[in-house]
């Protein structure tokens, strides 16, 4: 499982690194950075309810 990002659709909310902080970012331009695409087993869970949680729907899982 990947997490894909959708920088230019990202308003940068921070919900996602609200959640998971070791696998997003905000950066400078207020934009999402992903510090990893790939989703470990255990993080599963928690980075679904970042993905749900964007209010733009810039990440999704693949």
């Amino acid at each position: 499982m990947r997490i894909l990002a959708d920088r230019a659709r990202c308003e940068g909310h921070g919900m996602c690194e609200a959640l998971a902080p070791n696998l997003f970012r905000i950066d400078d331009d207020g934009t999402v950075v992903l510090l990893s695409e790939a989703v470990a087993a255990a993080d599963e869970e928690l980075i679904a309810l970042a993905v749900d949680s964007c209010p733009v729907q810039a990440l999704r899982l693949d």
